[in-house]
């Protein structure tokens, strides 16, 4: 009986161990649920989140972060390890975002290849020791956040990291020696912070690299000679630093080399004839500097070179004269503000087919030029030099031009002269010597993509005309001219409008009411005219209003007792008759308020 008995209890294990193989494998051949030390790091970030307005972390519920739906969580499906994590605010939404810390214990993620945490904008704190346990990462992006300190120099142990990006946040301090230790590293980010100190030397060790962003912060010291030795770069941005010396001539060894920015920084010296070596360059980025010398001639030869900006510097006369088939790719160009007594335009420059085309304080003379290629101009930049004349024919077949900057020269001539296309949505007259009346620009020869008017500083005349709909002005600059007569209501018309300035005219009447329907006004600037009445209550309702002058009037009667008018600073009513209340002295009494009215 007791053999039966242990002969039976032998099957009974045999079957239930044969059932048990089969339950396994069939569990072995489905996704593996998630590791509980994994899901233990995901909710502790989840819990040093404060706020989550991108709605993200509501999907991370229940035990499985692998196959559970939680949203920007990925693992690997045969061992349920977490190996992404990935929390982007979606598209450009502005009011998404996370507010908190990073947790350390996303450093306990062991097998996590990718971590991107970006666009959070109130992420704040610092960036984790721990994260420099992830040995697997291969690509680390925390940009576009609000994360302070040092950056921790153990991220260096990260040998296999491929892709680096910390910009967009509040990091102070020295870029680490360690990352010199990132061999396989192909991008590295740190722009937007607060980075101080030189480029290390340390960086020359990262043969793999092609692109390289630290504009935006502090840095000091040369542009390292070293940079020249990475062959594989095809992408440089060094800009806005106080980076001091001369191009290194090494940099010129960088064959591959696509887009090259070093603007707004303290370099001195000539731009080398070696530049031509740069045989790939498509955009050249060199503004805001105390570069010297001439342009070499030797730029002619950068087939691919479609950017060129040079301006703010101290480059000097005489220009090359490039061939006609020279920089046969160029689109865009910029010599503005540098020491160049140029007195035309060259005719390189006029007969090429470009879309921008910036000249500013380049001392040119005479009549407006003419471009022989004016269909294909989007942008144009002539302001600052001596032009005289008409503008009459100047904007002809510019069909495709939407930005147009004239000002502070001497052109002289009626509006009424002036058509502009239609398809322009920015043009800046101001400081010129302008007659006529502003009916013969707004309204009718106004383009309906309009959005920029600046005819301020002129000899314009006449009145405000009653504006229509459909008007597109964000910016309406009339201020300094001899434009009389009363502010028209139909002003209100203009709903898109966040700057108007209308100071120093001849204006009479008393502010409409009106004014207060430009809800997205957020700069108004009526002073020094001969404006009597009150300030209309109804400017209340304007609550994005950050600037205001009513200065040197005639108004009268309580200032609206409401923000931002009860603390503009007391100058903004200053001369006047009898303004009162907050900023100014409390009124005192019905009969001074009534004054002016």
């Amino acid at each position: 009986m007791q053999f039966r008995r242990w002969v039976f209890n032998l099957l009974l294990i045999c079957s239930l161990l044969s059932q048990f193989s089969e339950i396994n494998a069939e569990t072995t051949s489905g996704p593996a649920i998630c590791s509980a030390e994994d899901r233990a790091s995901l909710l502790s970030f989840k819990a040093n989140i404060l706020k989550d307005k991108t709605e993200t972390l509501s999907s991370w519920t229940g035990r499985d972060c692998c196959n559970g739906g939680w949203e920007g969580v990925e693992c690997n499906p045969s061992t349920g390890r977490v190996t992404v994590l990935q929390l982007q605010r979606p598209g450009q939404d502005n009011e998404a975002y996370m507010k908190g810390t990073l947790s350390p214990s996303l450093g306990n993620l062991r097998f996590l290849e990718v971590m991107v945490i970006s666009g959070m904008k109130h992420i704040t704190g610092p960036i984790p020791e721990s994260f420099s346990n992830l040995a697997h990462l291969t690509q680390l992006a925390l940009e576009d956040n609000s994360l302070g300190g040092n950056i921790p120099p153990g991220l260096g142990r990260l040998s296999l990291l491929q892709s680096l990006s910390l910009s967009g946040n509040h990091l102070k301090g020295q870029i680490p020696p360690t990352f010199g230790s990132f061999r396989n590293l192909v991008q590295i980010n740190l722009a937007r912070n607060f980075l101080s100190g030189p480029i290390p030397l340390s960086l020359k060790n990262l043969g793999n690299l092609q692109y390289l962003d630290l504009s935006y912060n502090l840095l000091s010291g040369g542009v390292p000679d070293f940079v020249g030795l990475l062959k594989n770069m095809t992408f440089i941005d060094l800009s806005n630093n106080h980076l001091t010396g001369e191009l290194p001539i090494s940099l010129f060894n960088l064959a591959n080399l696509l887009d090259l920015s070093l603007s707004h920084n303290n370099l001195i010296g000539t731009i080398p004839d070696q530049i031509a070596a740069l045989k790939s360059l498509t955009s050249l980025q060199l503004s805001g500097n105390k570069l010297k010398g001439h342009l070499p001639l030797s730029i002619s030869r950068l087939q691919n070179l479609w950017y060129l900006n040079l301006s703010k510097n101290s480059l000097s006369d005489p220009l090359p004269v490039i061939p006609a088939k020279g920089i046969p790719s160029l689109l865009s160009i910029d010599l503005s503000y540098n020491n160049l007594s140029m007195v035309t335009v060259p005719d390189w420059i006029r007969s090429k087919q470009l879309k921008d085309v910036n000249l500013a304080g380049c001392k040119l003379k005479g009549n407006l030029p003419i471009f022989l290629r004016p269909e294909s101009l989007n942008s144009i930049d002539l302001s600052d030099n001596f032009f005289v004349g008409s503008i009459s024919n100047f904007f002809t077949n510019m069909s495709s031009l939407q930005k147009a900057k004239l000002s502070n020269n001497q052109l002289n001539f009626d509006l009424s002269q002036i058509k502009v296309p239609t398809g322009l949505s920015f043009i800046d007259l101001h400081a010129n010597l302008l007659v006529g009346s502003l009916s013969a620009i707004i309204n009718k020869g106004t383009s309906s993509f309009l959005e920029v008017l600046d005819v301020s500083n002129n000899l314009i005349s006449g009145q405000i005309p009653e504006l229509v709909e459909g008007l597109s002005l964000k910016v309406l600059n009339i201020a300094s001219n001899k434009i009389s007569g009363r502010i028209p209501a139909s002003i209100s018309k203009m709903i898109e409008l966040e700057r108007l300035d209308i100071s120093r005219n001849h204006l009479s009447g008393t502010i409409p009411s009106s004014l207060g329907a430009l809800l997205k006004l957020q700069w108004l600037d009526v002073s020094i005219n001969a404006l009597t009445g009150q300030i209309p209550n109804t400017l209340s309702h304007v609550a994005g209003l950050r600037h205001a002058s009513f200065r040197a009037n005639r108004l009268c009667g309580q200032i609206p007792q409401a923000r931002p008018f009860n603390v503009f600073p007391p100058v903004a009513y200053a001369h006047n008759l009898c303004l009162c209340d907050k900023p100014l002295p409390p009124c005192k009494g019905k009969k001074q308020t009534k004054m002016g009215q």
